[in-house]
């Protein structure tokens, strides 16, 4: 019997004992090709030597010093390496790092609201978000999503954060627009929304660059970030780029923004950070944020208690050394090209496959009920975890979940390989999907 307060308590799930490059190995000696890197974390698999030789070497130096007091080498260095690495414009900023995506959301949402205070905009405190969006699951972070199914048990407990739609092609695209029209139609609604609430009383708009656990990988249309940076600047809003699971490489830029050209005021990133080595996220804060804070306060209005844990530190500062010395940035690009290439070979003509959307190693497919209307499958069917525990079955990690259509509805498969990704693998991915999909399907449809 475990005593473990698992995610599903009446229902048993292996126990893993050991892993093997892009394989974990449960305690019967079963492998399991990680497709998703869990949940876009393992971005470098998980037996890299160099990453485990960091974390050992900091173990022997020193563990951990509370930030209140001391600072230490490898946070600092991770630091320096993010800033100096930034997209253009960013500046001399700087990097807190937390344990979790989560907590990074909440910290960037604290610091928005410090910036405007420390600079006198003190009624600046609305957030925006986008519907069906995930920004992690503590409470703040929870109310800035846009993701219904994940925040009805816990609606009386959040905070009142204002939604726009997101920038859904496959749904919300018109047919007489261009690509670019549709982005900037899209990014407008934000304008509409600053002004309902009052310019003066919003203090952040948070946005994926890439759309991840809700969405199933939905990259901008071209021109909409540049919209919304001028949007975010013409009415005085901090530009919050959540790139918890999109960044660090996943897309093919260290930061996803890097593809649009455009640079927000504050990151969040996590997961690709510490490549599952280490519990890890980042607030990076722009220039123009940190000088706010130095003429004013000169204090940061929020601590956590392991704040730049030199181990943690130590194992991200490992991950992106690895990442650019083996030039992975660059395999994702290539790799990615060809999974997508396989994506549309397998599953364009699919008759239950609506969108094939993604970039880089990152990638989504949307299931529907029916490919001319675009309707979904029922979600008391369950589709998406029925398709995820028929690829665990046949050894293999998945990324399905349900919400994309309404927060409730609409199933989608998210795919999120290591930057290591071979060629065979690849064929494994798309062979056991469409295996597990078809068989889910059939099942479904008899």
């Amino acid at each position: 019997m475990s005593h473990v307060l698992h995610r599903n308590i009446s229902k048993p799930v292996p126990t893993v004992k050991s892993a093997e490059g892009h394989y974990l190995i449960d305690e019967t000696g079963k492998k399991y090709l990680d497709a998703s890197g869990g949940a876009a974390v393992s971005c470098l698999g998980h037996s890299e030597s160099r990453v485990i030789d960091a974390i050992k070497d900091q173990l022997d130096k020193v563990a951990f010093a509370h930030t209140g007091v001391f600072s230490n080498t490898a946070a600092e260095k991770l630091a320096t390496y993010l800033i100096e690495n930034a997209p253009e414009g960013f500046g001399n900023g700087r990097a807190m790092f937390l344990g979790s995506g989560s907590e990074a959301m909440e910290a960037a949402l604290k610091l928005a609201r410090q910036y405007h205070l420390e600079r006198g905009d003190e009624k600046r405190a609305k957030i925006i978000a986008r519907d069906k969006s995930y920004h992690g699951n503590t409470l703040g972070a929870l109310a800035t999503g846009g993701h219904k199914q994940r925040q009805i048990p816990f609606a009386p407990l959040l905070i009142d954060v204002a939604h726009i739609p997101p920038c859904y092609a496959y749904r919300y695209k018109r047919a007489e627009e261009t690509l670019e029209e549709f982005g900037y139609r899209m990014a407008s609604y934000l304008e509409v929304e600053i002004l309902e609430q009052g310019p003066e009383n919003v203090a952040a708009f948070v946005v994926e660059p890439v759309s991840g656990a809700s969405l199933g990988a939905e990259p901008a249309a071209p021109g909409y970030f540049k919209r919304i940076r001028e949007i975010c600047d013409q009415y005085g809003v901090l530009f919050i780029a959540d790139e918890v699971m999109c960044g660090i490489g996943r897309t093919g830029h260290l930061f996803a923004m890097e593809a649009e050209g455009v640079t927000p005021d504050i990151f969040t990133i996590a997961k690709g950070l510490g490549a599952g080595y280490q519990p890890i996220a980042s607030v990076m804060a722009s220039e123009k944020v940190i000088d706010a804070i130095k003429q004013g306060s000169g204090n940061l209005w929020n601590g956590h208690t392991y704040m730049s844990h030199a181990i943690a530190c130590a194992g991200a500062l490992a991950v992106l050394k690895v990442i650019e010395e083996d030039q992975l940035l660059g395999n994702v690009r290539s790799q990615g090209a060809k999974l997508k290439q396989m994506l549309e070979d397998n599953f364009a003509d699919h008759i239950n496959i609506g969108d094939i959307r993604g970039r880089g190693l990152f990638w989504g497919l949307e299931i529907v009920a029916d490919k001319d209307t675009k309707e979904p499958f029922p979600s008391e069917y369950n589709l998406a975890g029925k398709i995820k525990a028929d690829i665990l079955e046949n050894g293999m990690l998945s990324y399905p979940s349900q919400g994309c259509v309404d927060g409730i509805r609409g199933d989608h498969i998210l795919l999120a390989p290591p930057y290591t990704i071979t060629d065979d693998e690849l064929v494994i991915i798309i062979e056991t999907v469409k295996k597990c999909l078809n068989n889910q399907l059939d099942q479904l449809k008899s």
